[in-house]
């Protein structure tokens, strides 16, 4: 697989990765409350965006040509919070604020008080919509910057979702990218007929393509492919662009991978121990 990615600069991702990581479990165990699957599935592909692919600036967060995020799976804020605490939008030791009743961290993401925040979200659904109306704005004002959106796989069971991609395909939204964190476990949800969890996105692949939009799939953990897929993006003229980011719910801490107690439970200080420890050193 060729690359555009270079050794160092994936190193540095892999090791951002790690550290963030480790930041969004200990902010877990310090709040006693949070969810720590999805966020962890989906942090390789915060770190690739807010690293090596977001037009963004620390210094001015505000900027009118920066480049938009949106996560529409708001219920996964304490990841984002970790990325952007790395990325250096605040101090890591905010992180130990999260879900506080005076924090600017809460469990679900709030642009009108933390910087680095392009909306916020927590109504499953919800985000695609701003983020094709934020793609859509800069189309109508000849603006150059591009909108990103992670969108859940039980999360794209919505209905609203489909709304947001039918219109992001009529309106030819090529400066929009959508990446779904399929890790193939959510909250809710079972198959009757053998008592099973169900499969949250069946035929992802599929159902998008059917809606217009350029699909890529790769693994949401491989900082290669993450890269190589956003340049792709870049090189679509005409319709929106949707990443399958194929992931492991838990991603990171053996015992936290594939399984749905993860999805939103509180490691204890004895797991906090041994997932930091892990984590550390790359299991």
């Amino acid at each position: 697989m060729s690359t555009l990615l270079q050794e160092e600069q994936k190193n540095l991702l892999i090791n951002k990765s790690k550290e963030a990581r480790k930041q969004l479990i200990k902010a877990v165990n310090h709040a006693g409350a949070g969810h720590i699957g999805g966020p962890m599935s989906a942090m390789d592909l915060f770190i690739n965006l807010y690293f090596n692919e977001l037009n963004v600036s620390t210094e001015d967060p505000d900027n009118d040509n920066r480049d938009r995020f949106v996560l529409s799976k708001g219920h996964s804020a304490i990841g984002l919070y970790a990325a952007l605490a790395v990325r250096g939008f605040f101090p890591i030791e905010e992180l130990k604020t999260f879900d506080s009743l005076d924090s600017r961290l809460q469990a679900h993401p709030d642009m009108t008080i933390l910087p680095g925040l392009d909306m916020s979200t927590g109504s499953l659904g919800q985000g695609i919509s701003a983020a094709v109306g934020m793609a859509l704005g800069a189309k109508l004002q000849n603006k150059e910057f591009r909108t990103y959106c992670i969108v859940g796989d039980g999360e794209s069971q919505e209905g609203q979702v489909w709304e947001a991609a039918d219109v992001a395909s009529k309106y030819k939204l090529d400066n929009l990218v959508a990446i779904l964190d399929n890790n193939k476990i959510q909250q809710f949800g079972w198959d009757a007929g053998n008592g099973k969890r169900e499969i949250p996105a069946v035929n992802a692949h599929g159902r998008w393509e059917a809606f217009g939009w350029h699909v890529i799939d790769i693994d949401g953990h491989n900082h290669e492919e993450i890269t190589n897929a956003f340049h792709e993006a870049k090189q679509v003229s005409g319709k929106p662009t949707i990443i399958i980011a194929n992931t492991v719910k838990g991603k990171g801490v053996s015992f936290m991978e594939d399984t749905i107690k993860w999805h939103s439970r509180v490691p204890t200080d004895e797991e906090l121990e041994l997932g930091l420890k892990e984590l550390e050193a790359g299991v």
